[in-house]
C-alpha cells in the first residue's frame, strides 16, 4: 500500500469517524471500501435485464407496441 492524504470537510470526516466506530473498522478501511465500491467496481459483463418475465415481442417487432390501441 501507498500512503496518501486527502482533505475533508469537518461534517465529512465526523461522520466518517462515526461510522468507523459503529463498523467496528479503521477510517482508512471504511475510505478504502468506499474507492473499491464507488471506482474499482466490476463493469457488467453482459445484458442486464431489467423486466422480470417472458418478453411480449421480439425485438424486430419493437414498433408494434404503437399499433395497440
Amino acid at each position: 500500500m501507498e500512503k496518501t492524504q486527502i482533505y475533508l470537510r469537518k461534517e465529512e470526516l465526523t461522520a466518517l469517524r462515526k461510522a468507523a466506530a459503529r463498523s467496528g473498522c479503521s477510517v482508512a478501511a471504511l475510505v478504502r471500501d468506499a474507492i473499491r465500491s464507488a471506482v474499482l467496481r466490476p463493469q457488467a459483463a453482459g445484458p442486464v435485464a431489467i423486466w422480470d418475465g417472458e418478453p411480449r415481442r421480439r425485438s424486430v417487432d419493437h414498433d408494434s407496441v404503437h399499433d395497440e390501441p
